[in-house]
């Protein structure tokens, strides 16, 4: 598998990204060789031997996250173990005016841990102990590096569990999860990680270890941990998060039902929703999806289906069971052909599994392919499936559909194969075309891989220039130097005070005591 971007050539007021090895924003000027000597030394004072990597050959195993189409070799790499070497790195970085960028399991699929050729990578990987599971209070305390899933390994001992499941959740870290606020199956009734999180310690761009929110469901003043939550690490580096435990449900009921297309699948989305039932998930992929997961784990999907639903209903048993019988006539009124029933965990482990490979199992059946991450109102999904589809038939470029279809959360995977001349630039087209459909329904560019260096062009196009310069001047309330993970999220620098923001001189919100109440 190859992962790349999705820019798009279509006409428009924002051009495409520029490739990051031509533009300042994403980090490739030229460093200031003083500078980041001066910070090797500190950092090396401050971190044992191996906790820092400056050998060219090593710095390369860090020039990507998720999103591999993007590479920039960082001038240094470091791997903390602790909340003080994090804050010492910062300090020095901030002291010599050196930007840094942190990166958690480099899963993330927008760019947002691209590193800095001029800058540190600050690698939260080795700092992975669970600090505290507080079973009474329903909490828990983990460093940043601590996998998503092993929060539930933890803790289903004690009868509960962590509920955001991106589907990464082997691998992705609760760091990254943080940063980017992170979905996954069952943020439709769960919610996303900002709905999970009541606190972190934080080092903040200036090197200072600050507590934000706590144990407690809501903390006094300023909401900065909400700020901090999806930031994309502009703000800082959590050293460690508190998080919230949900307590495993009674019943637990997976369902599989085929249709013959997405249309009929889409309307039993509708349906199911309307008649007020939430289920923990229901996601959604189409047949080229199902013929790539097929594939690589023989999931045993219904044979023939256009699309199929993995409906998961969870709660008390007598709950479960008059929504099960609800969605069960719903899909057939909807045109359902099969529908199965997990009868153990296994099943249920195999259904699932078809789902959450979906992405990788692409790589089956395509060399190359861009992961799209727009968002659609739930009773758009016909129409704008039906629109991805002739997109797919007029261009030539196939489109294998996954999504969460209860919340509209789409995430085409557009296939190419980069050998083949023009194949590149033809699937960024469509795939930045989808974004336009996204955006032309009520859409977002994104609805939990980020915005980072690959969609940041695209913000424009959804926010006018009075959003982006307020959203500027919270940025800037926590790191006026512009030193945390720059060059993303923006379209152009943005730097303080800079055009096109009217903000000039002393920051208001700095003027005003936010920088204080760290």
């Amino acid at each position: 598998m190859t992962g790349t971007h999705g820019t798009t050539e279509t006409a428009g007021p924002v051009p495409g990204p520029v490739p990051p090895e031509e533009t300042e924003a994403t980090g490739r000027a030229d460093a200031d060789p003083a500078a980041v000597a001066a910070v090797t030394r500190a950092v090396r004072a401050a971190l044992p031997p191996d906790s820092v990597i400056d050998d060219h050959l090593r710095l390369r195993t860090y020039e990507c996250d998720g999103l591999a189409h993007y590479k920039v070799i960082p001038s240094l790499v470091v791997l903390p173990e602790t909340a003080e070497q994090v804050a010492a790195v910062v300090r020095a970085c901030s002291e010599h005016g050196v930007p840094f960028v942190a990166r958690g399991s480099g899963t993330g699929l927008s760019g947002g841990a691209l590193p800095r050729a001029d800058g540190v990578l600050i690698v939260t990987s080795r700092m992975r102990a669970v600090r505290e599971v507080r079973r009474e209070d329903q909490r828990a305390v983990v460093e940043p590096g601590v996998i998503n899933l092993d929060i539930t390994k933890a803790t289903t001992g004690g009868g509960y569990y962590f509920a955001p499941d991106p589907s990464s959740q082997q691998i992705c870290s609760i760091g990254g999860n943080l940063a980017e606020n992170s979905g996954g199956a069952h943020c439709l009734k769960y919610g996303f990680t900002t709905n999970h999180v009541l606190g972190a310690e934080f080092v903040t761009p200036q090197g200072e270890i600050v507590q934000l929110g706590g144990l407690a469901p809501d903390a006094p003043g300023y909401d900065l941990l909400g700020a901090v939550v999806g930031s994309e690490g502009t703000l800082g580096v959590a050293t460690s998060v508190t998080v919230r435990l949900v307590r495993l449900p009674e019943d637990v009921r997976t369902l599989l039902a085929g249709f013959a297309s997405t249309d009929d699948a889409g309307a039993a989305t509708s349906a199911i929703i309307g008649a007020g039932i939430v289920p923990a998930a229901i996601e959604m992929m189409d047949a080229l999806a199902i013929e790539a997961a097929e594939a690589a784990t023989h999931c045993g999907y219904p044979a023939g289906a256009g699309a199929v639903l993995v409906i998961e209903l969870d709660g008390a048993t007598a709950e479960v069971d008059h929504e099960f019988a609800e969605v069960e006539r719903l899909c057939g009124e909807h045109g359902s052909f099969e529908l199965r029933v997990a009868v153990d965990p296994a099943e249920r482990a195999l259904i699932w599994k078809g789902r959450k490979s979906a992405f990788a199992a692409v790589g089956r059946i395509s060399p190359d392919y861009i992961v799209q991450d727009g968002v659609i109102p739930r009773t758009s999904l016909p129409q704008v499936l039906r629109a991805i589809a002739d997109l797919s038939s007029s261009s030539g470029v196939r489109v294998a559909n996954v999504f969460h279809a209860g919340d509209g959360n789409l995430h085409p995977l557009v296939l190419f194969d980069d050998a083949i001349e023009g194949a590149g630039k033809a699937a960024e087209k469509v795939s930045g075309a989808i974004l336009d459909l996204c955006i032309s329904s009520g859409g977002s560019i994104t609805g939990e891989h980020g915005v980072g260096i690959d969609k940041a062009a695209y913000m424009p196009r959804m926010f006018s220039e009075d959003d982006l310069d307020t959203m500027q001047l919270v940025r800037c309330a926590f790191d006026p130097d512009n030193i945390a993970n720059p060059g993303k999220v923006f379209p152009t620098p943005r730097l303080c005070g800079e055009v096109p923001g009217r903000h000039r001189g002393a920051h208001p919100l700095v003027e005003a005591g936010l920088a204080e109440q760290f």
